[in-house]
């Protein structure tokens, strides 16, 4: 349901790889483009690689976060609080970019590509992205022409095209979203206690965790549109090479479009991040309470056989 609004963050995001830094189009503009030259199909081009690519994430992600939390902890007492939440969530992030980056390569391009019919006369503009000679790469039938394509177009250099601007955009997003999250959790509970100390009033952590989690995603996501824009144009560009690495796209992009340019897609970037954040911590909450009231219970259960088997011994006795 989200992709359509991703499509429309890329788009916009890399407007100046394709046609240049001028005229630049806004999400509305990009929307009525979208639909006249490629339908509704245009909206979908590249979801295969994109669900790919955050199901690997998300379950690497947050079978990580937890496990280095705890470790944190025990190794470091003073890392706790925010700053082990910080550094899991960056962790997970990291080790989930293994998979994830080509998977964002794939779909991104096939989403500036758009329809064929679309993509080819966007090649024979002659952009000023292309050097002299070199065309942009070809049209992307699906997920595994595409990979293959790259590949033998480029190798891994290809596949893992903006790698360190996805971990420079990604390590600081994940660790600012756990630990607003985890701010915004202390807040509520402080604020609960304070002006609401009614101990039978009961909130679910699942919905805490859907609003909390929503408000933690959003901050995150528009604080980190700057590295999300240079990250985008970096593995948009292929082999044109408008910009020469991640530090070249930062200098360009604020030289020739200011703030602007850079946190070009913050708003479908939120309407993005804030649904699916706040989705992911609400299932992070029920499956947390669901596990701890499954421990509960299996400590009481063996409290009680203890207590039953230790009077059994001394009527024996």
């Amino acid at each position: 349901m989200m992709h359509p609004i991703d499509t429309l963050k890329t788009r916009v995001q890399s407007q100046a790889v394709l046609t240049g830094t001028q005229a630049q189009k806004n999400i509305l503009q990009m929307l009525q483009i979208v639909w006249r030259a490629d339908g509704l199909g245009g909206f979908y081009r590249g979801i295969t690689p994109g669900v790919t690519g955050s199901l690997a994430t998300g379950a690497t992600y947050f079978g990580v976060i937890e496990s280095t939390k705890k470790w944190l902890e025990e190794v470091n007492p003073k890392l706790g609080g925010h700053w082990s939440h910080f550094i899991a969530g960056a962790v997970g992030d990291t080790l989930g970019s293994f998979v994830y980056v080509p998977c964002e390569v794939m779909k991104q391009r096939m989403q500036v590509q758009g329809i064929r019919k679309s993509w080819n006369s966007t090649v024979m503009k002659g952009n000023v992205s292309q050097k002299s000679g070199i065309q942009m790469y070809g049209y992307y039938t699906g997920m595994f022409q595409a990979g293959h394509s790259i590949w033998k177009e480029q190798g891994l250099k290809g596949l893992y095209a903006g790698y360190w601007s996805t971990l420079a955009r990604d390590v600081p997003f994940a660790g600012l979203m756990v630990t607003f999250y985890e701010a915004l959790k202390d807040l509520t509970e402080h604020g609960r206690q304070k002006f609401i100390p009614d101990a039978d009033l009961h909130i679910s952590s699942s919905f805490e965790g859907l609003l909390l989690g929503g408000l933690a995603g959003g901050f995150s996501a528009y604080l980190t549109t700057p590295l999300d824009v240079i990250k985008t144009r970096m593995q948009v560009q292929g082999s044109t090479m408008r910009y020469n690495g991640w530090l070249d796209a930062f200098r360009r992009i604020w030289a020739d479009e200011g703030l602007n340019g850079m946190f070009k897609g913050s708003v479908p970037r939120i309407m993005w991040y804030v649904p699916a954040s706040a989705l992911t911590f609400m299932a992070v909450e029920f499956l947390r309470s669901h596990f701890n009231e499954k421990l509960d219970a299996n400590v009481h259960e063996v409290s009680s056989l203890s207590i039953d088997t230790s009077s059994k011994i001394r009527k024996a006795a």
